[in-house]
């Protein structure tokens, strides 16, 4: 890893949710408070900050600036920012997402750019914009220091893309101890797979969307018996922090409490403890206890499906829902990783039925699913 990434604290602070003046309005973010939330995070020692175009509604960006870009020198911070160029309707708005981030950051230059949530259907989008070579070009002319992209894919789609695209210098990954070993997920093998073509690796989801700071109670009380002082977010933390090739992991903080919380934890972390570990995996095996879908993401369901329905991630998104007692959060999920092939597009044809290794009720679970989340 770049001797410069390796000086970056590994508390990154993520600027997806922010705090808001009024919860309905993903536009009022309360400045005064984002502005002490920076100040602790600096004071902290944490230098990373992760924003994006698309970030409550455009005005992520513009929150940094006031906050962050604004209040310090330019040494004292580095700023990732992203283009989501599958969602945009043109090449020109697309590749002129950049300069628009620069003018609402305030910036000269982005220090980490990202083509942002590429695999699957999706990656055609940033290959028919050229926005692989674009952004190479921009880095070129010094307007980014570092080019990379992000993904909620598993192993094999991530080798496929740093395969295609060699000199990536960091990828953003969904790493988190409950997804370590989730077949759908491949959170520990897409990390073998970064450390295998030299990428070092930015960590978002280490909380799993804030689902391991409120576990159930099966869970939190193995951890609370563990290490009564600690936070269940900083049991989340803490697996992260300590895996290799990481450049930083990214912490979505919504109040000057959360902050100093992970500063906290940041500060006093060290690496588990044998005693630790084990309850941490206890704590696992205690989330997955419950009876779930046995799907093992063989994918063979969907090389026979007509209808292109999203099987695997719809069958895991149910397993999720079972394991952290969250309908909301996992519908919010389902809106976005199902959108391509909702389960309500299935015609029960059954091929996928007959395709599958486990025996699974692929269409029960389908229409379950449906009701559940469409």
């Amino acid at each position: 890893m770049k001797q410069e990434f390796e000086s970056i604290p590994k508390f990154g602070f993520g600027c997806m949710r922010l705090p808001l003046l009024d919860p309905e309005d993903q536009t009022s973010i309360d400045i005064e408070q984002f502005k002490q939330m920076v100040d602790t995070f600096i004071d902290a020692g944490g230098t990373y900050f992760d924003t994006a175009r698309v970030y409550h509604q455009g005005e992520s960006e513009r929150a940094v600036k006031e906050a962050l870009v604004d209040r310090y020198p330019r040494d004292a911070y580095t700023v990732a920012t992203k283009c989501l160029a599958w969602a945009i309707d043109s090449e020109e708005e697309a590749k002129g997402n950049l300069a628009t981030s620069l003018e609402q950051l305030g910036l000269d230059y982005i220090d980490f750019y990202l083509l942002h949530n590429v695999g699957g259907n999706r990656t055609a989008r940033f290959d028919e914009y050229g926005m692989w070579e674009f952004a190479r070009q921009k880095k070129a002319e010094g307007l980014i220091k570092h080019i990379g992209f992000s993904m909620h894919d598993g192993a094999e789609a991530l080798d496929g893309l740093l395969t295609a695209h060699p000199d990536m210098d960091f990828v953003q990954l969904q790493v988190n101890y409950l997804d370590w070993d989730d077949p759908v997920v491949e959170a520990r093998n897409c990390m073998e797979v970064a450390a295998r073509h030299g990428v070092p690796v930015v960590i978002m989801e280490p909380v799993r969307g804030g689902r391991l700071a409120d576990l159930p109670e099966r869970a939190a009380q193995i951890l609370r018996e563990a290490n009564p002082e600690a936070s269940l977010a900083s049991w989340a933390y803490r697996f992260c922090w300590h895996l290799p090739n990481v450049v930083s992991v990214l912490a979505g903080m919504s109040t000057l409490e959360q902050v100093r919380d992970n500063a906290a934890s940041f500060k006093a972390d060290k690496p588990f403890t044998e005693g630790e570990q084990a309850a941490l995996d206890e704590a696992i095996a205690a989330l997955k206890s419950v009876p779930t879908v046995p799907c093992t993401n063989c994918r063979y369901c969907v090389k026979e499906c007509p209808q292109g329905v999203k099987i695997p991630e719809i069958l895991s998104l149910l397993n999720l829902e079972l394991m952290v007692e969250d309908h909301e959060f996992v519908k919010g999920l389902y809106s976005w990783q199902a959108a391509a092939g909702p389960a309500s597009t299935c015609i029960a044809c059954g091929a996928c039925e007959q395709m599958c290794p486990q025996s699974i009720d692929i269409i029960d679970q389908l229409e379950i699913a449906a009701e559940k989340y469409e």
